[in-house]
């Protein structure tokens, strides 16, 4: 076999993709059980282009459906090229979430993800409650453990203060006020470099400016997801594993067809819907 016929195919099937996978509305597959919840996040993966003779960031999203007992029954994944100010991939978003919704109006929808701001000012329009990721959260308890063993011979009190904490921050409501103020003393600690000292002042006030979004007892009481290991799995999967090879440099238009398409393969059904459609409505209307 040729390998400009395996070019030739490659671009024939990109260039559908570009033209209408994107507006194409795919059907959920038929889950055995009702659905509760509906988490929604959202992030990016530095990828290499060669346009910009740098990196930039793509974007990762996902819809996890969640049934009564907390355990996950289906995930859409959805990935786009970088584009400035993102509003191309936010939108595909939209049209996805409100198709969840039209599928499972009752069920809950929660927002996870990790602090960044833009996060949240399109987690908030759509979701009725919102969690900062809990393994986020943890790597600033990190820093404060740290802080308060620092001497390389403390690694094992470090670790214990660590995940005493953690746990805490899983179980007590008070523990987010806790941290903060073991933050405060940490900051004016002395013998601390003032590189350690600074990033335990970040982590006072990434616990002080997300405290709302750090309920984990009541979402754990509630059998209710807690991180967003979806979506860190899938900027690892879906975006760096194939985007971030040695060597590679992408063009936008490349990298927009090739995440559309691993976004296909990896949400279970999709792939076949996408060839029906094409069955459907033939390729040359596509193209």
């Amino acid at each position: 076999m040729a390998t400009s016929y395996i070019q030739n195919v490659a671009d024939w099937v990109g260039s559908i993709a570009t033209a209408k996978e994107e507006t194409w509305e795919y059907a959920l597959p038929a889950l055995q059980v009702s659905i509760a919840t509906v988490v929604i996040s959202l992030d990016g993966a530095m990828i290499p282009m060669a346009d910009s003779a740098g990196y930039r960031e793509a974007m990762a999203g996902a819809l996890s459906f969640y049934d009564h007992d907390g355990e996950r029954q289906h995930t859409v994944y959805l990935a786009a090229a970088p584009e400035y100010g993102k509003q191309s991939f936010l939108a595909r978003l939209e049209r996805e979430i409100a198709r969840a919704k039209q599928h499972s109006p009752n069920a809950l929808y929660l927002g996870i993800a990790d602090g960044a701001y833009g996060n949240w000012t399109f987690l908030e329009q759509h979701t009725q409650r919102q969690l900062i990721d809990f393994f986020h959260a943890t790597e600033y308890i990190g820093t404060l453990a740290q802080a308060q063993y620092p001497q390389r011979r403390d690694t094992q009190r470090r670790e214990d203060w660590q995940h005493a904490h953690c746990y805490s921050l899983k179980h007590d409501p008070a523990a987010c006020d806790q941290l903060i103020a073991e933050a405060t003393r940490l900051a004016d600690r002395r013998g601390l470099s003032q590189t350690l000292r600074d990033e335990v002042r970040a982590a006072r006030t990434y616990f002080d400016n997300h405290r709302h979004q750090m309920d984990y007892p009541r979402f754990v009481a509630e059998r209710l997801p807690i991180g967003s290991g979806v979506i860190e799995a899938a900027c690892k999967t879906l975006v760096k594993q194939r985007l971030c090879a040695s060597g590679m440099r992408w063009k936008t238009k490349g990298a927009g067809i090739v995440l559309s398409l691993r976004a296909l393969t990896q949400t279970v059904g999709r792939w076949a819907q996408f060839w029906q459609k094409i069955d459907q409505f033939g390729a040359e209307c596509c193209c």
